[in-house]
């Protein structure tokens, strides 16, 4: 296969995901709850299904609103060019890929997971409040945000609920994370609002992306055994 037929295959597959997530938010069709009323006989096998798929419906719901938000606010703007290489999680050791993602011991990649999708909760609660706040906020980017961040709940009630089942004594080994580089949106100009909002949704499907690619990995390792 050629560089260009690579790229087409990755732009079709981009675009059958936003159109898939297109689909699930206005016909309102959601991932399944981890547990149905608080009762949780969920086998391991099927919370990992549940939660990769509920991990990558968030990452995918990243990638629509960083699309949108750039097509919104920053297309055709000087500013695009200015690349913030650095996200508050680039401190985190994490894998690069899946060879080394295999190489680390499960409860140690669970916990990494978990302190992933706990260190979103600070900058979601502020992309919600910023994107409101700017001129022209669309509904459609704030509806995102706010799905993003309840769907964001329910996955760290599955990964907690695997590390229980799976690896009990290594429940509460995670590293509590906080996004120490979240600025101050008051007082700023708009531009550079905008700006900070991107680099904040670019790090949060960043990280989406990670934690999506780990709980992959984890499932064919744990739940099935390496086969698959």
């Amino acid at each position: 296969m050629t560089m260009n037929s690579q790229g087409s295959a990755r732009k079709a597959g981009t675009l059958l995901l936003l159109l898939i997530s297109n689909l699930l938010f206005c016909q309102n069709v959601q991932p399944l709850p981890i547990c149905s009323a608080g009762d949780c006989q969920t086998s391991l096998r099927e919370l990992f299904d549940r939660v990769v798929i509920l991990s990558h419906y968030i990452h995918t719901l990243y990638t629509d609103m960083f699309i949108e938000f750039d097509k919104q606010y920053v297309q055709d703007r000087e500013f695009m060019v200015k690349v913030i290489n650095d996200c508050p999680t680039s401190s985190l050791a994490t894998p690069e890929d899946k060879e080394q993602a295999l190489k680390v011991p499960p409860e140690v990649l669970l916990n990494l997971i978990l302190s992933l999708v706990q260190s979103s909760s600070d900058p979601l609660f502020q992309l919600i409040t910023g994107v409101g706040g700017i001129q022209e906020a669309p509904e459609y980017i704030l509806s995102r945000a706010k799905e993003i961040e309840e769907q964001n709940k329910q996955l760290l009630e599955g990964v907690e609920k695997i590390i229980s089942q799976a690896y009990p004594e290594a429940k509460g080994n995670g590293i509590y994370f906080v996004w120490s580089q979240l600025p101050s949106l008051q007082g700023v100009d708009e531009e550079s609002k905008i700006m900070s909002l991107r680099n904040t949704i670019r790090c949060l499907r960043r990280d989406s992306h990670k934690v999506d690619n780990f709980l992959k990995v984890l499932r064919c390792q744990i739940a099935h055994q390496n086969n698959c």
